[in-house]
């Protein structure tokens, strides 16, 4: 005699041969769609036994896709992102109205049958013989869940999601097989949880939890009786009974499931009958996901989380292992942005460049030492409408940034320095540095061809008035382009040592290219990002150890399993004393030289500005002990704009230099970033003496900077320079190409540049 289980009838392999037996008489394929004629199809009843015989029994049931959380480094919600928007809640989470609702309309003898219900099949097809078509199914509960599950493991393949929702024989044999085995291993609750865990309830909600959030933004344990039968009753066609789109054809769904569960007797028909009197009352929360949803302006920095996720190997060989993972979701992202430094970020950004200016600015935190991203922000949102952009200005091109990044200019030139001191250069070494010179040549290269200027190029400082000798100090000071020309060119240096020092400190090409070994490297001539340009500047603060950035503090999965995730690599790639005498050299930057303006009050801080050939680009990387940052202003799109006579933030420049707009951006991000915490102080050195240049002395400081008004006559304003404020002075030496003049021209005939790339003169 055949063992029954509590609940479930005949044995498996009795529910199969009755399953086929009653399938072969009747002509139809059974549990769902009655179909004349299994010999139709070309599968006769032999082969489908044998078939059925063959299917493996395990079904492999894949994780359930759910929601991911970005946090921040306090726990701060950041966004919600998911591939399905589904949160897996155990049965009881779930209202007992949502749980007999489902039942009765879906499956009203699920706790009868075993995985088929041959009654259910016979009343099937004596209806759809009767109304000569597939009238109506048969399909229990069970197999319902088994074909989500197939659908759920097709993921996005469209053509295995069309493979596990076809109507076919082959399918429904196969189905059926697995549902047995589901029965027999889960049991009818926990088949019960996980249909309502899997299944779609329109609207992008997938699961019960999500769904009640979605159409009353409440938890599904609170629905109420009507609120069930109403997204029961979506479940048969999400589209036709969606409440949103037409709550009357909802409505009269709802009540056909009421009445269902009066009949079942879940409820009495009292209670049936008053819910039926109740409209459609829906309290919906629209469905808010990706980087999009991102609060405190940190739409840019979560796609910066979502592309180092897809891009470390830690999270899987391939990307395709890493987006599945991502996409399968259920984690818990806690990352390193920090709310104080990303709130400053944004109201200094929002201060001084407004959403639909012409040009756009950028601003990238870093921590010194950790390689910690504290903050990532951006005048253009992140979004797809007008004065909007998916494109993060602070990254490189393969972490979603931009084509080429952005010319330096002169924020290239401490690097230069940086590779002369680890060589045994003086700080105190002077260079003739005239205001016009022609490039030197020969120029050693890492390899055995020099760099020659066959073309006679020439490069000139930014004012007449710079003319050498000049020491490193004064030199740095001005932004004079000749002295680090000059330096770039000696062959006590070289090209070599440069490149190999910045490949240490990071600061590759935005476009993963190799940076060139010509001179013009020296002016910033190759686009670079802000982040790269802050957390290589952190490597000074940091005394000549340079750690990899990283934006993930830990992560767990949906079961609260912590994930392995990248940590920063520190590596010192230079020794204590040069990175405290390139510190000293830029202190020197802020406290009399092109920075002034953007010099914190109650600490010290140290960086430099650049601007590149027509004013396409200015920058201001500075840094303290503890923190590091890069802002950049200039052209977010394809079309270049020259930052002369503009108006920015509603204030009017003539002219944008890196300490006249980047710099103050720059100061007020950090300022608010470091209120209220520690101010330790760098270690410095003594810079030997050298002639005083020829021009005159050193810079005077601005004994007042403020960045958020116009520079007055008889002061310095911006940059230190004329000109380098908004109001309406020019400049004593208008700021061009490697020829002079407003009209750039490429040094570099055989070396195919972008617009702006030439970031010759600067000053700073």
């Amino acid at each position: 005699m055949g063992k029954k289980r509590s609940g479930a009838g005949l044995t498996g392999p009795q529910q199969a041969a009755k399953f086929l037996g009653v399938s072969v008489l009747s002509g139809v394929v059974l549990a769902g769609i009655a179909i004349p004629g299994a010999g139709a199809l070309g599968l006769a009843a032999k082969g489908t036994v044998e078939g059925f015989d063959e299917i493996p029994a395990n079904l492999k049931t894949p994780p359930l896709s759910q929601r991911t959380t970005i946090l921040d480094a306090e726990g701060g919600l950041i966004a919600t992102v998911y591939s399905r928007d589904r949160q897996v809640v155990p049965l009881t989470a779930i209202s007992p109205y949502m749980q007999k609702a489902i039942v009765a309309i879906e499956d009203s003898r699920f706790y009868e049958h075993g995985a088929i219900d041959a009654k259910g099949i016979l009343r099937a097809v004596n209806r759809n013989a009767q109304e000569g078509g597939a009238a109506q199914g048969a399909s229990t509960l069970t197999q319902q869940y088994v074909k989500n599950v197939f659908v759920e493991e097709a993921g996005d393949d469209e053509t295995k999601v069309r493979e596990a929702q076809e109507k076919s024989l082959g399918r429904k044999i196969r189905e059926l097989k697995y549902s047995i085995q589901v029965e027999e291993e889960l049991g009818k609750k926990k088949i019960l949880e996980n249909y309502l865990n899997i299944t779609y309830f329109g609207q992008q909600a997938y699961g019960i939890e999500s769904a009640a959030q979605r159409y009353f933004s409440k938890p599904a344990k609170d629905l109420t009786l009507d609120e069930s039968a109403l997204l029961a009753g979506v479940v048969q066609s999400p589209s036709r009974f969606d409440p949103v789109n037409d709550a009357q054809e909802a409505m009269k769904r709802r009540n056909v499931v009421l009445q269902r569960m009066a009949d079942m007797k879940d409820v009495s028909q009292a209670e049936a009958d008053e819910a039926k009197k109740k409209p459609v009352t829906l309290k919906v929360t629209r469905p808010k996901n990706g980087c999009i949803t991102a609060v405190k302006g940190a739409g840019f920095f979560c796609d910066y989380v979502r592309n180092t996720f897809l891009t470390d190997p830690v999270f899987g060989k391939t990307r395709e292992e890493r987006a599945k993972l991502w996409n399968q979701g259920g984690l818990t992202v806690r990352t390193t942005l920090d709310p104080q430094s990303q709130e400053s970020v944004n109201e200094s950004i929002k201060d001084h460049v407004n959403q639909d200016d012409k040009v756009a600015t950028a601003v990238t935190l870093v921590q010194p030492g950790t390689g910690r991203v504290l903050a990532m922000g951006q005048s253009k949102p992140y979004g797809f409408g007008k004065n909007e952009t998916q494109i993060n200005f602070s990254v490189d091109k393969r972490m979603g940034g931009s084509n080429f990044g952005f010319p330096t200019g002169s924020t290239f030139k401490p690097f230069v320095a940086a590779a002369a001191l680890e060589r045994g250069v003086s700080a105190g070494k002077t260079y003739p540095s005239p205001h016009d010179m022609e490039y030197p040549s020969p120029v050693q290269t890492c390899g055995d061809k020099p760099w020659v200027n066959t073309s006679h190029d020439r490069v000139e400082n930014e004012s007449e008035s710079e003319i050498g000798p000049y020491g490193m100090r004064d030199a740095m000071a001005k932004s004079v382009n000749t002295y680090f020309v000059e330096m770039i060119s000696d062959n006590a240096l070289g090209l070599c040592p440069v490149t190999e020092m910045t490949t240490k400190l990071g600061v590759i090409p935005a476009d993963g290219t190799k940076l060139p070994e010509v001179p013009a490297i020296a002016l910033g001539t190759e686009g670079m990002s802000p982040l790269t340009m802050a957390n290589a500047y952190a490597t000074f603060a940091n005394r000549g150890v340079y750690c990899t950035p990283v934006a993930l503090e830990s992560i767990t999965d949906a079961h609260g399993k912590a994930l392995a995730v990248p940590k920063s690599q520190c590596d010192r790639v230079m020794a204590e004393k040069t990175a405290d005498t390139v510190n000293t050299l830029l202190l020197g930057v802020i406290d009399s030289g092109t920075g002034t303006a953007a010099g914190l009050t109650d600490r010290q801080n140290a960086g430099k500005t650049g601007t590149t050939d027509s004013r396409y680009n200015a920058w201001f990387v500075g840094y303290t002990p503890n923190m590091a940052g890069a802002t950049w202003v200039g052209s977010g799109g394809s079309k270049q704009v020259s930052m002369e006579n503009i108006t920015i933030g509603g204030q009017y420049y003539d002219k944008v230099y890196g300490g006249g707009l980047p710099g103050p951006i720059w100061k007020q991000a950090v300022s608010g970033a470091l209120e209220g915490r520690e101010a330790p102080p760098f270690t410095t050195v003594t810079i030997p003496e050298s002639g005083m240049p020829a021009g005159g002395g050193r810079p005077t400081p601005n004994p007042n900077p403020n960045p958020n008004k116009p520079g007055k006559p008889g002061k310095p304003g911006g940059d230190g320079k004329p000109g380098g404020r908004p109001g309406g002075q020019t400049a004593a030496g208008a700021t061009g190409g490697a020829t002079g003049g407003n009209t750039p021209t490429n040094p570099f005939p055989d070396i195919s540049l972008e617009p702006g790339f030439i970031g010759g003169p600067e000053g700073p």
